[in-house]
This record gives structure tokens, sequence and C-alpha cells, in this order.
């Protein structure tokens, strides 16, 4: 339905608005004269340039609901022509014509097919612009999806091995029977279908036909969609280019692309980041040569920019733990000798001083690593300022998933203090193993992770006695209940995060062990509500030491937020945190925390702030803490 409501013109008014735009036109061809006059030319007019006193032609007015109202606010084309100087009521009707056509498009877009659009002009010679045009929409029924047909042609429709994929692709379609229909979710879909395809194996893969057929009458949509594979291509070499100083063998030896194996975006992904990381390269682009004639033998290219043989990085940091820090690293990618990449740190904050460094040595081919290091430490321990020394050397693995080591340690620690405990210093071997089965590396939703970690050992200060050391902790994530928009176009599901952690030196009472091979716990990742390392074990003084045994358990709601009906990067948090260490077993006392938090998905990483209340120090502390790490 359409009604106009507009005031008669004479009839020579057309005529002469379109001889005026065509003079306008041909005036855009003389010379300019001025940079005035070319900056006028070069942008077009807004309200800013325009007089005070200049009013616009018109204003646009849209009553809908709330669901299409923005939008059509946002994308009709009639609002392109509010600010033409001398617009006559009839060019506006011609345009009020044009609006209800560009309307229907737009709805159409948004799913409503049927909808019943009112268009009236009236004059306002007292408002802001001379005339007002009025669009009333009623959207009409929504338009959901009746079924959907997903084909393949190609090697992947005969390929017996390729049956799961092409079930899964079907199973993972995104825009199902009984949704709504938009022109949004049905590119989307598609487009998330093909990455799923291209994702393995078939990484040439094409949409070859898609049909979205319309039934308006019923308010239905029949989907039908056809991807062409490609062919099904292997991992080749490695071709490294770019390189100049570093062995493009060692490359090889870092990357560990999966040679000889079926192509997997996710694995070429992976080993992108393992060049990445390596701190060999300021830039790693890792790409499948698909332009060869064997795509069962593909090389994987890798463009690099290397980064330089030296260099120092300066950095300043705060955290609510150790509060102001300050660091300098220097990075050597190749030492003498020994060729090493080597990377020594000085580092300043309110509880802790430190200077260390690290020697790597490039893997081998099954991604084992030759490693050492030196670490000489000032910190706050407890009740005491505790020197201590760390020497380390052994092997090294860093898996997709799970990490070895295993090392000699040397440690030496000396307390000071009223009435310190004595220096202590230890050899210890070492064996250590990490798991990590997380949905994403940087901010998860899911999964879990356990590290352990295991040391036997001599004392070497007083008597040498033996000594064992264990360590464990755990992360899991488990989702609980999905957080959805009012529209019911945006969901995210909540979390319960579980964490543990437990430790234990077993030793005669007698043995002097290094207290930084004991155990203090309390600050951001730990038990909130404490200061950094507040809790430990209780002598009979008051002083706070390191004891031998730990146990930390925490359990925490993470909820997404919705504000305004739509879905935010903001998540509320709950969280109760409990911790408690010992010289033994039975004197363990939990220390608990409670509180809530806020956190932020920043381009970052996630950001999190939380306000706890110490239950026993009967006190508020804040945490707040930036990225994720297990």
């Amino acid at each position: 339905m359409l009604r106009v409501v507009r005031s008669l013109a004479p009839a020579w008014m057309p005529a002469f608005f379109c001889a005026g735009t065509l003079l306008l036109q041909g005036c855009s061809l003389l010379p300019k004269s001025g940079p005035d006059e070319t900056e006028t030319a070069a942008r077009p007019v807004t309200s800013s340039d325009r007089p005070a006193s200049q009013r616009d032609a018109f204003t646009v007015e849209v009553k809908a609901p709330d669901t299409v109202r923005d939008y059509l606010v946002r994308h009709l084309e009639i609002q392109r022509y509010r600010q033409l100087d001398d617009l006559g009521a009839a060019e506006l009707s011609r345009l009020m014509v044009a609006a209800e056509g560009n309307a229907r498009e737009l709805l159409g877009t948004l799913g409503y097919f049927t909808p019943t659009l009112t268009l009236e002009l009236r004059e306002t010679p007292e408002a802001r612009a001379p005339r007002e045009v009025t669009i009333t929409v009623e959207p009409g029924e929504l338009t959901r999806v009746a079924n959907v047909q997903i084909g393949f042609s190609g090697p992947i429709e005969s390929d017996a091995t390729a049956e799961a994929q092409r079930d899964t692709i079907r199973t993972d379609w995104p825009l199902r029977a009984g949704q709504p229909f938009t022109q949004q979710a049905w590119d989307n879909a598609k487009a998330a279908t093909l990455r799923s395809l291209t994702a393995k194996r078939f990484s040439t893969g094409s949409i070859s036909a898609s049909r979205a057929e319309i039934d308006a009458d019923r308010s239905e949509a029949k989907l039908s969609v056809s991807y062409q594979s490609g062919p099904a291509y292997r991992f080749g070499p490695l071709e490294v280019r770019g390189n100049e100083r570093y062995d493009p063998d060692g490359t090889r030896r870092i990357a560990r692309v999966p040679t000889g194996t079926d192509y997997d975006q996710q694995k070429l992904l992976d080993a992108q980041q393992r060049l990445a990381s390596s701190g060999y390269f300021d830039s790693v682009f890792l790409t499948l040569d698909t332009n060869g004639t064997n795509p069962l033998w593909a090389p994987v290219i890798a463009q690099v920019r290397e980064a330089p043989l030296q260099k120092v990085v300066l950095g300043a940091g705060f955290t609510t733990d150790s509060g102001p820090r300050l660091s300098v690293d220097h990075i050597h990618n190749r030492m003498p000798l020994l060729g090493w990449r080597a990377v020594s740190k000085l580092s300043v904050d309110r509880e802790t001083k430190s200077l260390g460094t690290e020697w790597n040595a490039i893997p081998d081919d099954k991604g084992w690593r030759l490693f050492g290091s030196g670490l000489l430490k000032n910190e706050t321990s407890g009740s005491y300022k505790v020197d201590s020394g760390r020497l380390r050397g052994g092997r090294s693995k860093a898996g997709d998933h799970i990490d070895f080591n295993y090392f000699l340690q040397y440690d030496y620690t000396q307390n000071r203090g009223f009435n310190a405990p004595p220096s202590a210093s230890a050899l210890s071997v070492n064996w250590g193993w990490t798991g990590r089965y997380f949905d994403d590396a940087g901010a998860p939703t899911r999964g879990h992770g356990l590290a352990l970690e295991l040391g036997l050992g001599y004392t070497l200060t007083g008597e040498h006695l033996p000594f064992t050391r264990v360590y464990g902790r755990w992360l899991g994530i488990v989702p609980l209940g999905t957080v959805k928009s009012d529209d019911g176009t945006q969901a995210r599901s909540g979390r319960i995060q579980l964490r543990a952690e437990a430790g234990a030196v077993v030793a005669q009472d007698r043995a002097q062990i290094p207290s930084t091979l004991m155990y203090l716990t309390g600050g951001d990742t730990t038990v909130r509500g404490y200061s950094y390392r507040q809790i430990g074990t209780v002598r009979s003084d008051g002083q706070i030491v390191a004891g031998r045994y730990l146990g930390v358990a925490s359990v925490e709601w993470q909820r997404p937020f919705v504000y305004r009906g739509k879905m935010t990067e903001w998540e509320s948090t709950v969280f109760v945190d409990a911790g408690a260490v010992a010289d033994k077993p039975g004197e363990l006392k939990a220390k608990v925390g409670v509180g809530v938090g806020a956190r932020w998905r920043s381009p970052v990483g996630p950001v999190q702030a939380d306000l706890a209340y110490g239950v026993d120090t009967k006190r508020f502390r804040l945490h707040l803490r930036l990225g994720f790490t297990f």
C-alpha cells in the first residue's frame, strides 16, 4: 500500500530541476581557480558545510518495529537526498516512489517478504525542514527456512574416506530448518561451510551453485547449495623464502609441517604459530602451493622476514600482585660457537628483582631440544626476603598439546630477616609433563589442562639427605547454559571454571630444603582476596615461611553479559577460592576468598578484574590480570 500526500507544483518545475542538475554537472568540468574550490569539489557537501540558516530539503521518519527500524534508517537511499538544495515537491514524490521499492528490498534481506508500507509527505514549514517524509512499516511474518539441500561434486563426492567430512559439513550447517531466513545468515552459512570444506584435504573447494527459493505466501525459504571440492591435497616439503641469516633446515625443524599427511588448515596454522613464536622471525606466512601438478605432494611455502640477530627490548607493566614492573630483555638469536638462542632478562617490581638467562638449541627432527638457564632473584617470600640462585640444564619438547622436559637443577637460597630460616641448597633431577586440551589457546571456553612435576634430589647444606618433590595443577572449563540476545540471533554459553593445585615435598624434618622448592600461595592466579604469596606455614612467632604441603581449589561461574538486548564482549563472574600451606598434611587449614568479577574479551586477550574478600584477613582486594596462560 502506498499513499502519498503532497501539494501541487507547477508543471515546469521538473524540467527546471533536470536542467539545473545538468548545468551543475557541467560546472564540475571547469578549471578550478583556487584551493577552496578544489577542496569543495573533492568531497560531498555535508550539513556542517552549509550555512546555519540553510535548512534540509526534507526529513525522514521511519515508524516500524525495533527489529527493522534501525536497519531501514541506516540504509534507505532516500536519506542521501535530504540536503539537496531546491528540491521540489514533484521530485520528492518520485524519490518516495523509489523509496518504497528500496524499503521492500531491504526488508527482504531481513526475511520480511510481505510487508505493508505507507509513505506520506506533509508540509512542515515551522520545523527544521519544510517537508517531512513518513514511512510506516508493518513487516509482516518473518520468513523461516523450510529445508536445506547440500550437494557435492568432484573427488569428495566419490571418495569413501571423505564420508565423515561430508557428514560433518551437513550436520554443522548453521542455517537450519525453522530458523529465520535473512540474506546475511544465508551468506554467512554458505561461507562458513565453504571454510569447513577447505579446512581439510580439499583446499581449493568452491561453491558451484546456490539457490534460495522464497515462498512469500507461506513465509518459507527452500535453500540449496552445491560445493565443488577440487582435488584432495597432501603436505609436501617446506620451502622457505626470505631467509638470509638462519638455516632453512632449522626453520623446517621448528615448523614441523607433517609432510606426507592429508592437508589440514589447523596443522598449517600450528606450524606458522611455531615459527612466529620461535623468535627468529618478525613475520611468517605459510601457504599451500596449489599450482603444482601433484596435489598429493604439494609444497608448503613459508614466506618469512627474519628478526635481527640481536635486539634489546624495554618493557613496563603492572600487576596487583607485585605493582609496577620494569624489564630489559637482550635477545641473541645465534650465539657464538653454540649457535643457540639466548634470552637474558632483568626485571624489577615491588616484590621481586631478578636477573636470568635462558639458552635454547634448535630442535631436532623429533622436536627435542637442549636447553640451559640461570637465575638470580631477590623476592619477598612470606615474612622474609629471600636471595636465591638456580641453574638448570636438560632437554625439552613442545608439542601441539603436550610438553615434556627433564633436567638437572641446582638451587640455593638465603633468607634475610629476624629469626630467618637457615640457608639451604640442593641438587635434583626433575621431570615435567603438561597437557593442554582447550578449544582456544588464548581465550578458551571449554576444555582442560593438566601439569605434573616430579623431582628427586639431595640437600647439599647441613646433612645430605634425600627428598622427593611432587606438584600438580589442573584447570577445567565446562559449558553451563546458553545466554542469548533478545532477538535470538546471538548466543554464547556460560561456563563453570574449576581449578586445583597440590604439591608435597617429602623429606626428613631436619632436611634443609631451599624455600624455592617449597610452597607459598595467594594472589591473582591462586587464592584471590589475599596478597601475593601471603599464605604459607605460620611459625610459633607468627612469621610466615614456605611450607612442604600445598592444596588449592577454586570454582568460578562465568556468564556472558547482555546489554539492551544485545550480546556484549563482557562477562560477569562469581567465585570461591581456597588454599592452604603447611609442613604436615594434617595441619593444612584452608584460607578462603570469595568475590565477583568481570571479563572483557579484548582484541589482545581476556582482561580479568576481580574484587575478592579474604575471609581470614577480613579485607577486600582488587585483582587485575591480562591474558590466559596454563
